[in-house]
C-alpha cells in the first residue's frame, strides 16, 4: 500500500478494504477479481492501483494497521505479551476467522515477523519485552519459536472459530512453560 496521509487518499484506501472484507463474506478470496472491488467501493481502477498493488496488498495493509495497535500496546511495556496477543485475537476475532476461511491466516504470520524484526533490535521502543528477552542471544532462532509456537496456538485457536476460553489455553501455555524449566 502506499502510505498518504491525503484524506481522500485514506478514504479511498478504507473503502477499497470494506469492499473487500465484504465481498470476502460472500465469495472465497481466490474468487474475487480486483473489478468486483471496485465495482462494490464504486471507485475506479486507477484509484485502486494508486493506493494498493493487488488484492494481496489491500489484506497485507489491513493486517499492518492492526498489528501496529497490538505492538503500540507491546511497546509500553510492562504488558503480559500472552495475554496481549489472546486480546488481540479476541478484539480481531471476525477478521482472523474471515482469514482463516480464506486460507489467509498465514498473512497475519508474515506480517508479524516483519514487525517483530523491528521489535528485537529495539528501533520502536527499549520498553517492548522482546528486546530483553532476546538480548545477546542468536534472535532469528527465538523470534521463530516465538512467533511460530504462539502463532500455532492462536490460528488452532481461530480455525476452532475461536470456542475454547482464552483464558484456559493461556493457563495450559503457562503450565507447560513452567514444566519446561
Amino acid at each position: 500500500m502506499l502510505e498518504s496521509n491525503n484524506p481522500s487518499a485514506i478514504r479511498s484506501q478504507k473503502e477499497i478494504t470494506e469492499a473487500l472484507i465484504g465481498l470476502m463474506k460472500e465469495y472465497p478470496y481466490d474468487e474475487i477479481a480486483v473489478k468486483q472491488i471496485l465495482l462494490e467501493s464504486k471507485l475506479a481502477r486507477k484509484t485502486f492501483y494508486r493506493n494498493f498493488e493487488s488484492k494481496d496488498d489491500v489484506l497485507l495493509s489491513l493486517i499492518r494497521a492492526i498489528l501496529r495497535e497490538y505492538f503500540f500496546v507491546v511497546d509500553k511495556g510492562d504488558v503480559d505479551v500472552l495475554d496481549t496477543i489472546f486480546s488481540f485475537a479476541v478484539k480481531n476475532r471476525d477478521l482472523l476467522i474471515l482469514l482463516d476461511r480464506n486460507n489467509k491466516l498465514h498473512m497475519v504470520l508474515q506480517c508479524m515477523n516483519e514487525f517483530i524484526e523491528l521489535h528485537k533490535n529495539g528501533k520502536v521502543s527499549r520498553n517492548n519485552p522482546f528486546v530483553l528477552l532476546f538480548d545477546g542471544l542468536d534472535s532469528e532462532y527465538l523470534i521463530a519459536l516465538n512467533i511460530g509456537a504462539v502463532w500455532n496456538v492462536i490460528m488452532l485457536w481461530i480455525h476452532d472459530e475461536m470456542r475454547e476460553d482464552p483464558q484456559h489455553i493461556k493457563d495450559t501455555i503457562r503450565l507447560y512453560l513452567k514444566r519446561m524449566s
